[in-house]
C-alpha cells in the first residue's frame, strides 16, 4: 500500500517518538538481502521477532531454523504480543480503514491520518 520510502518515513517518525521518550537511539534501515547477511553486516548477533499467534510461530520456527544453518552465530529471540494487540494485523487495519472504519485504537494518530489520506485519494481517483 505504501512505497518503501513512505514506510521508512512512517517508521522514522514513530520510532523518533520512542527514542525521544527513552533517551535512546533507533535507526530504521531497509535491506534487500537475507536477514542473516544484513544482521552480520550491521555488526549484530541477535534478531528480535514478534509473535502474535500459533500460525506465526510455525513460519518463524522454520525461518529461525534456516537462519541458524546459514549463520550459526546469529541468535533469534521471540517476543509474544500482549492479549490486547495479538489480533492486530496490517491486512485488517487496511481493510477497516478502506471501508471507513475507526482504526484509532490500533494505530498512532499519524498513521491513522496517513491511511485516511491514502484511501481518500484512492476514492477520489476512482
Amino acid at each position: 500500500m505504501f512505497s518503501l520510502d513512505e514506510r521508512i518515513q512512517l517508521m522514522e517518525h514513530e520510532t523518533a517518538i520512542i527514542a525521544k521518550s527513552t533517551g535512546g537511539e533507533i535507526e530504521v534501515r531497509p535491506f534487500d538481502k537475507l536477514l542473516v547477511d544484513f544482521v552480520q553486516e550491521a555488526g549484530a548477533s541477535i534478531v528480535v521477532r514478534g509473535l502474535r499467534a500459533v500460525s506465526d510461530f510455525e513460519y518463524e520456527f522454520q525461518m529461525t531454523g534456516m537462519n541458524a544453518r546459514l549463520a550459526p552465530d546469529v541468535e533469534t529471540v521471540f517476543l509474544m504480543a500482549s492479549e490486547k494487540t495479538q489480533f492486530i494485523s496490517s491486512r485488517l487495519i487496511k481493510e477497516i480503514s478502506a471501508l471507513g472504519g475507526d482504526v484509532s485504537q490500533f494505530v498512532t494518530p499519524d498513521v491513522e491520518s496517513t491511511l485516511k489520506e491514502r484511501f481518500a485519494a484512492k476514492k477520489a481517483a476512482e
